[in-house]
């Protein structure tokens, strides 16, 4: 969910984990940064930050390397997927889209598959 109308109800929550940590660890320079990025976008873009904004900060603060990131929001995740792939199988039924596209491409230039190197 990348942008959030409202707050990403999940950011609030991590948000205090992130402040606890800091604190404990006794290092706020992570979730000081990160509450001013914050700030700064709600204020200039009228972005909200989400759930995995926070993550960010958590994670750099335990020390997990930043190209572990990814690895681990998919751990976390993949309960749910194989719960939804779980689902799927029972009910194979296809999905079909309530709407469909019929503008032109926005600032892209469409290249034809036999084309593309």
């Amino acid at each position: 969910h990348r942008v959030y109308k409202t707050l990403d109800p999940r950011a609030p929550h991590l948000q205090r984990m992130a402040i606890k940590l800091s604190e404990k660890l006794g290092d706020p320079k992570w979730i000081r940064m990160s509450e001013r990025i914050a700030h700064l976008m709600k204020e200039k873009k009228n972005l909200n930050a989400n759930v995995d904004f926070y993550s960010a900060t958590v994670y750099y603060s335990l020390g997990i390397p930043t190209d572990l990131f990814t690895p681990v929001f998919t751990i976390a995740r993949t309960s749910g997927w194989c719960a939804h792939i779980l689902e799927q199988l029972e009910d194979n039924r296809l999905f079909r889209p309530l709407s469909e596209y019929i503008g032109e491409p926005v600032g892209k230039k469409v290249v034809p598959i036999d084309e593309r190197p």
